[in-house]
């Protein structure tokens, strides 16, 4: 029985992971042939700017770049190359592109880390406590905070923060990708962080509070209560360790959709990170750089949903191995 368990359990996994492959090669074809599309590439731009245009040097540049070769040629050629982790070279900076993404993979991942924490930390205990005190004063405030903090983009709440800053301080808060100590890096990160985090705590204490709301229905809470046990040990032990699975998948579809959210803020508040980055590189039709920031973008939001479908296996006793 335990060998046959534990096979399932590594049967489940590697279907999973079969379906990242799929979806990520599907994803890199998307992201390749679309790009494509859009008119104009990064030839067009570099003559548009000079005010000429030669055919004979456009059609060497392009020679040079590989532009003028088939499509399937250079989805080949590029898919190749990450294979072998050669992520090809910047059409603008004329630098390898894997030196200049590296550098700013760290900055947008504690950003990132910073908001995801932010977002957990602050929307579940609020949404327990709003469904715990279900009808009173402070679950109306709660359910107003959460409100608007679904309908308060993050870019405006990241120009509320900068205008506030200047109308106290005096000054815009400046940006230093090198702290010198956590202390620092904490005060330099947590505003952003907060205001792209915002969104996600207000979805994640409504979706808290609706889950908690259902099970304190159940009839085994009314059980627990009905044995004596303590308002919080119901609360907390019982309602909570059950209502958490449908947060699990909100907070995991939210670390994905975060760097939606990164891109707006590091560009209001001057970080220079990947999704501002990237911003610019579409600008530039700097096709390396795009193809493999998106192409780690995709990785992230497949990892995460991976990681949800684990959680989900492991937190909850019901999911069957074999679906």
């Amino acid at each position: 029985m335990h060998a046959n368990g534990s096979s399932q359990v590594f049967a489940y996994i590697v279907r999973r992971l079969a379906l990242m492959l799929v979806t990520l090669f599907g994803i890199s074809v998307i992201i390749f042939f679309l790009l494509r599309i859009v008119p104009g590439n990064i030839v067009d731009i570099l003559f548009a700017a000079a005010g000429y245009v030669d055919p004979a040097d456009k059609a060497n540049l392009e020679r040079e770049l590989g532009l003028d070769q088939s499509i399937v040629v250079q989805y080949l050629h590029w898919i190749g190359g990450l294979l072998r982790g050669d992520l090809g070279y910047s059409y603008v900076s004329e630098k390898p592109a894997l030196d200049e993404i590296l550098p700013r993979i760290p900055i947008t991942a504690r950003l990132a880390g910073l908001a995801l924490l932010f977002s957990a930390s602050i929307g579940i205990p609020l949404g327990v406590i709003s469904a715990v005190n279900q009808g009173t004063r402070l679950d109306y405030i709660l359910r107003v905070v959460s409100l608007s903090g679904l309908s308060l983009p993050s870019f405006w709440l990241g120009l509320l923060i900068l205008m506030a800053s200047v109308a106290l301080f005096g000054t815009m808060p400046i940006f230093n990708p090198n702290p010198q100590s956590f202390g620092e890096a904490l005060a330099i990160y947590c505003v952003p962080a907060m205001a792209v985090g915002f969104r996600s705590a207000a979805l994640t204490m409504r979706i808290t509070r609706s889950s908690m709301l259902e099970i304190l229905r159940q009839d085994y809470i009314r059980t627990a209560r009905a044995k004596g046990a303590s308002e919080r040990a119901v609360n907390y032990h019982h309602a909570l360790k059950n209502a958490i699975l449908p947060v699990i998948t909100v907070i995991g579809i939210e670390a994905a959709f975060l760097i939606g959210g990164l891109i707006v803020t590091e560009t209001v508040f001057n970080i220079p990170g990947v999704a501002r980055f990237l911003v610019e590189a579409i600008r530039w039709r700097d096709y390396p750089i795009v193809q493999n920031l998106v192409m780690l973008i995709a990785v992230v939001v497949v990892v995460a949903n991976f990681t949800v479908d684990m959680l989900y296996a492991v937190v909850d006793p019901r999911i069957r191995y074999t679906d």
